[in-house]
């Protein structure tokens, strides 16, 4: 302090920095931003708009629909690129050892809590209320009394009404009675199945995933690399071989989410990409600013998480 005034220095000029209006269009490219193409983001017009908003990585979920379909959103993807002049990477996000439920009418589904309801291997069966087919014959054997199962179109973030979670309470040959224990309504046309912390012996590699392989191929991309989904207390376990063969690291929020507490997610975050950082290789997380899907802003904890991963090197 001199004649009464107080320095003011490094901190006031910083302040100074964040009043400053943006410069329209600047996007610095140190952390990118991933955009998944879905049925209302798939249009030339539509991918031009996330391309100049900042989109520099599109993702197709290869989980649903065939390849005529993703082939049509990536010829709508190229034009788009072309019509900004922005580079995009494409990631082709495979399914792996998934759970799903097939919802073939697309109708949504009413689930009451305190009802019971069976999970099946017979996936001729139609789903509702009282009848869950999954695409797994083996559940029956993973999961105990107890066990703790979710089921949604989307995995679980905690402000969503969309999702249920279920309570095994006996097993009957290969079909499971669940105690539903949230009311909620069942939406879209496949639902994702997760048994929290149960061992699922699927194959890694399905069907799908093996056309996939012929469908980049026939798209002559090049430079292709191999990104790890951590989703798993199993992928937890094993994360330093994972980071050590794969090319980059993908930290599956949403499933992760599901197998433990949010503040250990939170914390294994922390790990996760000092690791990567360490020996130079990139790390996604998925599932930032969800409330955006219904409104126009985040809300402060979304921009606050945001914020906080790019600080922290992702």
């Amino acid at each position: 302090m001199q004649g009464g005034q107080v320095a003011v220095e490094g901190p006031v000029l910083r302040l100074a920095s964040v009043l400053t209006p943006s410069k329209p269009k600047f996007f610095p490219s140190l952390t990118k931003v991933v955009g998944t193409l879905g049925p209302n983001s798939r249009s030339v017009e539509v991918i031009e708009a996330c391309l100049e908003a900042g989109m520099s990585v599109a993702r197709f979920d290869f989980s649903w629909l065939d390849e005529n379909y993703h082939q049509e959103t990536l010829d709508n993807l190229r034009v788009a690129v072309k019509n900004v002049k922005r580079l995009c990477a494409v990631m082709l996000d495979t399914m792996g050892p998934a759970l799903q439920v097939c919802n073939k009418s697309g109708n949504p589904i009413e689930m009451m809590a305190g009802n019971h309801v069976t999970i099946t291997p017979d996936v001729t069966r139609e789903p509702s209320a009282e009848i869950l087919p999954v695409n797994y014959s083996g559940l029956a054997n993973a999961v105990i009394k107890g066990d703790t199962i979710f089921v949604g179109q989307y995995l679980f973030t905690g402000i969503e009404t969309t999702s249920i979670w279920l309570e095994v309470l006996e097993t009957r040959g290969k079909d499971i009675l669940c105690l539903v224990k949230n009311s909620a309504t069942l939406l879209g046309s496949i639902f994702t199945m997760h048994a929290s912390q149960v061992h699922i012996d699927l194959p890694t590699l399905t069907d799908v995933d093996k056309q996939l392989r012929a469908f980049i191929k026939a798209q002559n991309l090049h430079e292709t690399q191999i990104f790890a989904k951590v989703e798993t207390v199993e992928g937890l376990r094993h994360f330093d071989e994972i980071l050590e063969e794969a090319d980059g690291i993908i930290l599956s929020r949403g499933n992760l989410g599901i197998d433990l507490p949010p503040e250990k997610v939170f914390l294994f975050q922390k790990s996760a990409i000092h690791r990567c950082n360490m020996i130079g290789k990139p790390a996604i997380i998925t599932r930032v600013v969800d409330s955006m899907t219904a409104n126009l802003r985040p809300t402060r904890a979304e921009a606050t998480d945001v914020a906080n991963a790019v600080l922290d090197g992702w």
